[in-house]
């Protein structure tokens, strides 16, 4: 895993910044009076182009703005004069148009001075030249003959060029000639052979040289060379001239030693500059080409500056230095020896700055001092000068002192401004600077722009700037928060600039920094902020991943950074784009590649950017397939039974090879089925496979690595070996009889490639064991068994197979043992007998049958059983017959399961591989009493206040003779606590009890069992609950609706009425989920379910559901719900119906004074009927109608629209309400606005008048109802409350 850290405001390139800006000549703000100062001229040496304009550059600042003017060769050049000649406007650049002119009139040395009332600059020497390409001269080429073997070097010698040209070499066709170690170019543009070959023969060897700033190409006359065999041309000769001599004996064409073709001799000497390219060149001759190599006597070779080129034979070092010079020592080496030759390297120096003069401001009364610090060798000659002129020249300055590369300037004036020239010169070279002296008196100025905001990564360097002006120059005091003075110490840097440096910076040095400038003449001060943050960190990096091919690939890349910085995140691949592919898909802290491919495979990066700082890291992807196939299978090593097989490898896809595995195809007895013969490891190429005779052979091998199994390769070609007799015989061999007289020997055949040649049989030889008898045999083909009649009943015998083919007899196989065919036992086991270990257990034991009565191969013994009957019956009720087997040769048995007091019958077989043998004599036994099982049934009837009666079944396995019941009880609490338990017992022939003296409104549990002289059975239990105080109970009238249950986790749920407006219900809840709620809902409406939370713990539940509606009929469920609010178990629901009210009230139909005051409104309503019928019968309207018709507005209906009751009534005194009455629950009455509507004596509008005037239903309190409000009264109230409802 690669990680890096990288901050874009490093501590390296802050320090490399800042002191970039602390070496800066001190600025002097344009609008203050300054001596001019050279910005921009052109390079010493010029080289121009004759086809474009002359451009000389010379631009310069000061105050008030320079004049220009140029010298040319030394004289004044006056530009007005010379029409070609343009100087821009504001500056010295010089235009000089040379169309229609010839470009070597304006050669020469130009210089150029700028000039103000301050003082004077001048530029360095320009030396303008014009580029040239000369033609090369015609010459006339002989072709060049030479013998082979032999060095040769083709000259170029190109014109001289400015600047000089760049030679190539290449034929007719423009193509480059090739170059190797034997044939190269050197330096100076010849091509040299260290020794020439007969392809070397052409006739178009071309130099070309290139201009470069012309653009032009120069080609010389094409050269011939024909190389000859000199060896060819002796025997030629020879052989026309009968000459036995060889011609060219004395020729250097034969093998050699290595010499030097450049540099000649043993040494040489070479001169290189300071700050230059060195370049060393030996080119050798000899036969073999010979090698060439470098090293320097005097030291190591720069390596980092270094390099080599021509095939070896050029050394060129970069940026030469004085440690480079020395003795440098090139050796050509062959096969026949070496050559060595030494080049001594001078460095010189053309001057070089140590310390540039600087400009200086100095206050009046003020020194100062300019330096001019060069070196070179030779070393410098330096000269200066004041406003252009030598200073011997200028006039004299007591302030002024020169003193070599010094000049000190004491007490200065105002107006004493000047620019200083320094020229320091050898013979390689000058270099000219330009420093004024500005003598003014300024008040301080900061030239930080104010209120400037620095960020900055913790634990890095910050440095907040305070650029400043002034003459005397200005002191910089730092502080913090506008209180805290800053001195120069830990963890502060003050510089000489006023840079303000924190070394380590850290969230506390956050805030706000005040710096301070000040001199004689002033203060001045500016305000910066420091903002340090959090660096960018990379918490998650992503990981090295290996991935198969087309599988999916995912980086993940996650970063913490500063909340207040903005983030960028982007991903890379091998330090590039990602690839435009939409397989790649970049997520925020990750980056997904789907169906990955080879191209796929590098280094991918992750880099989190923020506009102060990055963090990267980076992991390699590898992909990786199933190998490529191997190739090349070649079959060596051919022998009569194996052969050789080796192979080359294919691609392993960035996975070793871990195995090869070879397989076969035999063409002859099996094509096209490939089967596994060998494998080998994976860095082997190579197996040596045996083989088997009779079969043609094709093989092929495929490669395995971490990925899974390559291709097969393609087969090699067919290998037959020749036929043999059998190797092996068959395998397998069993002998075991079907039928009682008979053997079957069977074997498995063996495959064509172990049958070894044509013909195969198979030769099958058996005998009786242990009897003397020879040998019995029978040759059989293409068959897997064979058959023997007429064998004894289970006899041992000897059987043998052998493989036979027509080139001879398998090795001598081995005898196996086998049985001839079994039948069924003859007899049965004897001596039966049964020992009874208790009601549930029987051991039973026999006598084994003989061997020779079993007739087979014994398997074991098979006893049946079965029960006949209960003691307790007279008469036989058989039960199905049970079976237990019993393995080998056993004499025993054991016989689980039984029921006690019982009478069973048992009989026994041998059993043999053909089947079973008869039966023993039936064998009957009995088994003893044991505990009874349960109760058949518990129940619970009659339940009262202090009572209630159980009832029960006997067991319906009694197991014996039963002694009695046993009954505990004991109450059990809302909390489900159990109390103290009650023992009661019962003779065998009851079943039924009733329990008194019990508690009212309490839950019981009962727990009863049976009893026999062996115990006690289990237990059955039942729970049940009292019902209250009869004051506050009435029996209710339930009925119980099943319904689909949802769940199972409920049991025993039961509900009873309690009162009026309450009931009952109990369940027992065995589920793991708290969260249990009671809901019902009145039967037949669309309402939601009304809820009630309850505890939701285990065990029997009991709770009261208050303010139910009486005559009303609800459905009841309890329910378990999860977090979400659905239902996951509920009970069936219960359909609970609740009685009408029961009126307690007083009758007040027996008072007397009640009796009087009915009386007499009676009196009054007779009256008003037949004022009513009277005016009826008239045709009017009575007022009673008229307010009937008026009652249009519900919101005056006497009638109760929810139950159609009259309206309601309060008594002060008991606040019992009439039966058919409701109160408020705030205890008011509503008081309709009339009082003496007929609408009030009856049931609303709907009463009407008979013929004869008297009112219907006058005094009926019954209405008919709605059907779902279910809550009519039981009987019709008296016409005495009817009345009551008005008072």
């Amino acid at each position: 895993m690669d990680r890096k850290w990288k901050w874009v405001l490093s501590s390296g390139a802050l320090l490399v910044i800042f002191l970039g800006r602390m070496t800066t000549a001190l600025e002097v703000p344009l609008d203050l009076p300054q001596p001019p100062t050279i910005t921009h001229q052109s390079p010493k040496d010029f080289i121009i182009d004759p086809r474009e304009n002359i451009l000389i550059y010379c631009e310069a600042k000061g105050k008030p703005h320079p004049s220009f003017s140029w010298t040319r060769n030394g004289t004044h050049f006056d530009v007005e004069k010379d029409s070609k000649v343009l100087m821009k406007p504001s500056s010295g650049t010089l235009v000089i148009d040379i169309s229609g002119e010839k470009a070597e009139a304006y050669e020469g040395i130009y210089q150029c001075t700028a000039r103000n009332e301050h003082g004077t600059a001048v530029s360095n020497n320009i030396i303008i030249r014009q580029s040239r390409s000369p033609l090369w001269s015609k010459e006339r080429k002989e072709a060049i003959m030479v013998q082979v073997g032999v060095s040769l070097v083709l000259q170029c010698r190109p014109p001289a060029g400015l600047p000089p040209p760049i030679i190539f070499w290449m034929d007719n066709n423009f193509q480059r000639l090739p170059q190797n170690t034997r044939v190269s170019q050197a330096l100076n543009g010849d091509l040299y052979f260290s020794n020439v070959l007969l392809d070397d023969t052409r006739n178009d060897y071309i130099c070309y040289a290139r201009f470069p700033h012309t653009q032009t190409i120069q080609q010389k006359q094409p050269i011939t060379v024909k190389v000859l065999d000199m060896d060819a041309i002796n025997e030629t000769v020879a052989a026309m001239y009968n000459y036995t001599n060889n011609l060219f004996v004395d020729s250097p064409s034969g093998e050699r030693r290595p010499s030097f073709m450049a540099p000649l001799g043993r040494s040489s000497t070479q001169m290189a500059l300071r700050g230059g390219v060195l370049e060393l060149e030996c080119i050798a001759e000899g036969l073999p080409t010979p090698e060439v190599s470098w090293y320097k006597e005097s030291g190591d070779l720069p390596s980092s500056r270094m390099s080599f080129h021509n095939f070896q034979k050029t050394l060129k070092i970069a940026d030469v230095m004085e440690a480079d010079a020395g003795d440098y020592r090139c050796t050509a080496k062959n096969s026949l020896g070496s050559a060595h030759h030494t080049i001594k390297v001078n460095v010189k120096a053309a001057p070089f700055w140590i310390s540039a003069p600087r400009n200086l401001i100095l206050a009046p009364k003020e020194t100062g001092i300019l330096t001019c610090m060069v070196s070179g060798d030779p070393k410098p000659q330096i000269a200066w000068s004041v406003n252009g002129v030598p200073v011997e020249d200028s006039p004299k300055d007591m302030s002024r002192k020169v003193e070599d590369d010094t000049v000190i300037l004491s007490d200065v004036q105002t107006g004493s401004s000047a620019v200083y020239q320094c020229n320091a010169s050898n013979e390689f070279g000058y270099l000219l600077a330009n420093a004024f002296v500005n003598v003014l008196a300024e008040a301080p100025r900061v030239l930080t722009p104010p209120n400037n905001v620095y960020q900055v990564i913790t634990n890095n360097p910050a440095f907040l700037d305070c650029a400043s002006f002034g003459s005397p120059i200005p002191t910089i005091t730092w502080f913090k928060d506008s209180q805290t003075s800053i001195l120069n110490k830990d963890p502060y840097v003050i510089h000489n600039n006023g840079t303000l440096e924190i070394n380590v910076a850290q969230s506390l040095n956050s805030g706000k920094y005040t710096c301070i400038a000040s001199n004689n003449l002033g203060t001045k001060e500016n305000h910066v902020y420091l903002e340090v943050k959090e660096p960018t960190r990379i918490l998650a990096q992503p990981e090295y991943m290996v991935v198969q091919r087309n599988r999916k690939a995912v980086f993940e890349c996650k970063v913490k950074h500063d909340p207040t910085l903005i983030p960028t995140m982007n991903w890379l691949k091998d330090n590039g784009e990602l690839p435009d592919d939409e397989r790649f898909l970049v997520d925020t802290d990750s980056l997904t590649i789907n169906d990955v491919t080879e191209e796929d495979e590098g280094t991918y990066t992750c880099v989190m950017n923020t506009t102060l700082d990055q963090d990267s890291a980076s992991a390699m992807l590898t992909v990786v397939e199933e190998p490529d196939p191997p190739t090349d299978l070649e079959l060596t090593d051919q022998r009569e039974r194996s052969v050789q097989l080796t192979w080359i490898p294919g691609d392993e896809h960035n996975s070793p090879t871990q195995k090869f595995l070879v397989q076969y195809e035999d063409l002859l007895h099996q094509a096209g089925v490939w089967h596994n013969l060998t494998e080998e490891e994976g860095t082997k190429t190579t197996a040596h496979l045996d083989l088997s005779p009779y079969a043609y052979y094709s093989f092929r091998v495929l490669a395995l690595n971490h990925v899974g199994y390559s291709q097969p390769s393609q087969p090699s070609r067919q290998y037959r070996t020749n036929p043999a007799a059998p190797d092996v015989n068959p395998t397998d061999v069993q002998g075991v009889g079907t039928e009682h007289n008979n053997l079957v020997i069977s074997w498995k055949e063996l495959t064509g490639l172990q049958s070894n040649g044509p013909g195969l049989q198979y030769k099958v030889n058996w005998r009786q064991k242990d009897v003397e008898e020879d040998w019995s045999s029978e040759t059989v083909a293409n068959a897997s068994k064979y058959v023997v009649s007429g064998t004894p009943t289970f006899v041992p015998y000897e059987v043998k197979v052998q493989a036979v083919n027509e080139y001879g007899n398998g090795p001598a196989p081995e005898a196996v043992v086998g049985y001839s065919g079994e039948d069924v036992p003859m007899s049965a086991p004897e001596s039966v007998q049964v020992l009874v270990q208790n009601g549930t257990l029987a051991e039973v034991h026999w006598e084994p049958v003989l061997t020779s009565m079993v007739r087979g191969r014994l398997q074991g013994y098979k006893v049946s059983y079965w029960r006949e009957r209960s003691l307790h019956q007279a008469e036989a009720q058989q039960e199905e017959q049970q079976v237990l087997a019993f393995s080998g040769n056993r004499t025993d048995g054991r016989l689980p399961g039984l029921k006690p007091y019982s009478l069973y019958t048992l009989n026994i077989r041998v059993v043999n591989g053909k089947g079973e043998g008869p039966p023993s004599p039936n064998h009957n036994f009995e088994t003893p009493e044991g505990v009874p099982g349960p109760p058949s049934f518990l129940r619970i009837k009659n339940t009262n206040m202090d009572s209630l009666t159980l009832e029960w079944g006997p067991p319906q396995d009694n197991n014996g003779r039963l002694t009695g019941y046993t009954l505990k009880y004991q109450p059990v609490n809302n909390s489900n606590e159990l109390g103290p338990v009650e023992e009661m017992t019962f003779p065998a022939n009851e079943t039924t009890i009733t329990l008194a003296d019990l508690k009212y409104s309490t839950r019981y549990k009962f727990y009863f069992n049976a009893k026999t002289i062996k115990g006690s059975g289990p237990t059955i239990t039942e729970e049940a609950i009292t019902i209250m105080d009869e004051a506050f109970i009435q029996q209710p009238i339930v009925d119980v609706v099943k319904v689909h249950p949802i769940g199972s986790a409920f049991t025993n749920v039961n509900s009873s009425v309690v009162g009026e407006e309450g009931a009952v219900i109990s369940w027992e809840y065995f589920g793991p989920d708290k969260n249990v709620y009671v809901e019902y809902i009145v039967e037949n409406s669309k309402e939601d379910w009304t809820k009630e939370f309850v505890n939701g713990s285990s065990g029997s539940q009991t709770y009261l559901i208050k303010g139910l509606k009486p005559g009303t009929s609800y459905r009841v469920r309890v329910v378990v719900k999860d977090h979400s609010e659905a239902t996951i178990h509920s009970t069936e629901e219960l359909v609970i119906t609740l009685p009408a009210m029961k009126s307690n009230q007083v009758d007040l139909a027996t008072q007397g004074w009640f009796i009087g005051l009915m009386c007499a409104i009676a009196l009054l309503i007779l009256v008003l009927l037949i004022i009513c019928f009277i005016k009826r019968n008239k045709g009017g309207k009575y007022p009673v109608k008229e307010k009937e018709d008026a009652h249009q507005d519900p919101e005056i209906q006497p009638m109760k629209d929810d139950d159609g009751t009259f309206g309601e009534y309060s008594d002060t005194e008991d606040h019992k309400p009439l039966k058919g009455s409701r109160t408020p629950s705030n205890g008011t009455v509503k008081r309709d606005d009339s009082d003496d509507s007929l609408v009030d004596y009856g049931e609303g509008g709907d009463g009407q008048f008979n013929e004869d005037g008297s009112f219907i239903g006058q005094y009926s309190g019954k209405k008919e109802k709605d059907t779902h409000e279910g809550n009519e009264s039981s009987e019709a109230p008296s016409p005495v409350n009817a009345m009551n409802s008005f008072v």
